[in-house]
């Protein structure tokens, strides 16, 4: 008889949690040893972002119309309309009220034999109304950059969960220190790419890519500022940017501002065929983000052979890049720094080979189905 397991999750829209458990359920589901369902609280989107097994049993607990709608309400808010902002206050607690009520049901009522949970409310309400004979396995994607109230709260979320899985060698240190007097065991687990591509980028093209979510801590802004200054030296190499968010009308007003319309594409969010499309026109992958837990993107840009660079800020870039080996590590947001690695780069053909052989030597190590063994020997650890 196979295993139940159930993957909690917030939504399975956009966004780096959101895509590695869905490529997680995808592995799990491909053994064809194990039952899988994601429960998703929230329906974003009439079909999850990015693609699913057919196997894998995916529950929304809320209806699509009972979705967050804060930005009805700051904007209620900002304009005055008190009306407008009552309706958006009392939808508002409606919808936390039920999406604690449907979480908590479902757990309570749950057959699965394993549940992992993906965000620190997850965590304390599987710590609260999990069954004993269930394994339960909090799995943290975020790093605590310094702040160390986040960090106590996630050590107090998943206190009593059975595992804690850090997708980071660095975390899974720090929590299991802060965690001797537990019960919770921190493992180390990193997250996967589905499959290394037959074909690569040929280093030829002078463009730079970089991939993500267009949110303040991604760190784009920066990005666009860099290569203005690259631009002004006489680079020049087109930047693709690929991802959606909510920054993307202030990168608009950048590029507009400073004449980038034709040097700057904004792709918008694309599907993995469409990004490794793009990746294999680029030569270069760029990262500028304040924080990351782990930079599964980078792994996804050694795959398609580009050498790679990021701020050192990026605690999980440095889980994975070598410096000098397959890219490099940029220390103390440097601009300068950055800006010349990415000019030297931009004229030495050879040294990006070099770093992209490298890196797309690595990243076989983080295959799905590699990954997808550290989780099964969890499962068998307990029960």
């Amino acid at each position: 008889m196979k295993k139940k397991i159930a993957i909690l999750s917030l939504h399975l829209g956009y966004g780096g949690v959101e895509k590695a458990i869905t490529s997680l359920a995808n592995s799990l589901a491909k053994t064809n040893k194990y039952e899988i369902e994601i429960v998703s609280i929230y329906k974003l989107y009439e079909k999850p972002v990015f693609d699913i097994n057919e196997n894998v049993k995916v529950t929304y607990l809320l209806s699509s119309n009972l979705s967050p709608n804060r930005k009805e309400w700051e904007e209620a808010l900002h304009n005055l309309r008190l009306i407008t902002l009552g309706k958006e206050s009392l939808k508002s607690l409606k919808i936390l009220y039920k999406k604690r009520k449907t979480m908590v049901d479902y757990i309570k009522n749950s057959t699965a034999d394993i549940i992992i949970s993906t965000r620190v409310f997850l965590n304390e309400l599987l710590s609260e109304y999990g069954s004993d004979t269930t394994i339960k396995i909090g799995w943290e994607h975020n790093h605590y950059h310094n702040d160390m109230k986040y960090a106590t709260d996630v050590i107090r979320s998943v206190k009593n969960l059975d595992y804690f899985v850090l997708v980071s060698k660095g975390l899974q240190k720090f929590y299991h220190k802060k965690m001797l007097h537990h019960k919770c065991k921190c493992i180390y687990i990193p997250n996967a790419i589905e499959k290394i591509p037959r074909t690569k980028s040929p280093l030829t093209c002078e463009h730079l890519i970089s991939v993500g979510r267009l949110s303040p801590e991604k760190g784009y802004l920066d990005l666009l500022k860099i290569y203005l200054d690259l631009k002004n030296k006489k680079c020049r190499w087109h930047l693709d940017i690929v991802g959606d968010g909510s920054e993307r009308g202030k990168l608009e007003k950048f590029i507009k501002e400073n004449k980038l319309e034709k040097d700057v594409t904004l792709h918008g969010f694309k599907n993995s065929k469409e990004i490794e499309k793009l990746m294999q026109k680029a030569s270069i992958y760029v990262m500028t983000s304040y924080t990351e837990s782990f930079g599964i993107v980078l792994l996804e840009a050694m795959s398609n052979g580009l050498p790679c660079l990021a701020f050192d800020s990026a605690e999980g870039a440095k889980e994975v890049i070598t410096s000098g080996y397959d890219g490099y590590l940029i220390k103390h947001r440097n601009f300068k720094a950055m800006e010349k690695k990415i000019l030297d780069l931009t004229k030495d053909i050879e040294t990006r080979k070099e770093l992209g052989k490298n890196g797309r030597c690595k990243v076989k190590g983080y295959i799905s189905d590699n990954i997808c063994e550290k989780w099964e020997k969890l499962f068998k650890k307990k029960g």
